[in-house]
């Protein structure tokens, strides 16, 4: 039996409202490129990604231009409405390619600072996992749940709550089956361990960096610049 192959997939059809800006914030610019093409370039530095699949927005205007040059064969695809809808979209334009037990790594477009020591961990920890897992960071803060007024309800254990990260790592074929499933059930997981949850499973959590942080609002943009300075 071969080895399982490995893919990437990049769901980068969103708009970033929230950063405010006159364009997607995977086209900003960072450190020399765009936050897209960072992400993309640290995301490859890892020689057992094959390919990677870009999701984007239908009629998208940079992504001719922005489409960097890497290492390995880069697709694109045209993006749904939400998160899943763009992942199964890529994981469809994979599938003349990938096998069904293939792993797939799914990664925000929005991480540009994933350090290959924190990629190459998950991908040595979970090859031979019989579900498949993502990045995240346990939560070291104290956590309040509140009601509709703001006001305290509980103090939850915090020793057991993490902060999911990317990139998320699952089976081709299992991943696939888990969103279709979700979406025909008009459940619209906001990432891709959701849909696995849906079905019973129980994703292994691998932990990551607190820099592999998620670009939301501008100071995001600032801090990205920083990290990836002192990233490996």
């Amino acid at each position: 039996m071969s080895e399982p192959r490995y893919w990437a997939v990049v769901p980068a059809a969103g708009v970033g409202r929230r950063m405010g800006a006159d364009r997607p914030k995977q086209y900003l610019p960072l450190a020399g490129d765009t936050v897209l093409g960072q992400t993309l370039r640290r995301l490859t530095a890892e020689p057992r990604i094959a390919t990677v699949v870009v999701a984007i927005s239908p009629h998208d205007p940079y992504w001719p231009t922005a489409a960097p040059t890497l290492s390995v064969p880069l697709l694109s695809v045209t993006g749904g409405v939400e998160r899943c809808h763009s992942v199964l979209a890529a994981l469809h334009r994979l599938q003349p390619l990938a096998a069904a037990d293939d792993w797939v790594l799914v990664h925000d477009a929005a991480r540009p600072c994933l350090r290959l020591s924190a990629l190459q961990r998950l991908i040595d920890t979970l090859r031979d996992d019989p579900v498949g897992g993502l990045l995240a960071q346990p939560i070291r803060d104290t956590v309040k749940r509140a009601d509709a007024q703001q006001r305290i309800v509980e103090t939850l254990d915090r020793t057991t709550l993490w902060r999911a990260q990317t990139p998320q790592m699952f089976r081709y074929a299992a991943l696939q089956q888990a969103l279709q499933q979700a979406i025909a059930a008009d459940q619209w997981v906001t990432d891709e361990a959701a849909a696995l949850e849906r079905q019973g499973a129980q994703p292994r959590l691998v932990e990551g960096d607190s820099d592999n942080l998620k670009i939301t609002e501008p100071a995001d943009l600032l801090l990205a610049e920083r990290y990836l300075q002192q990233c490996d």
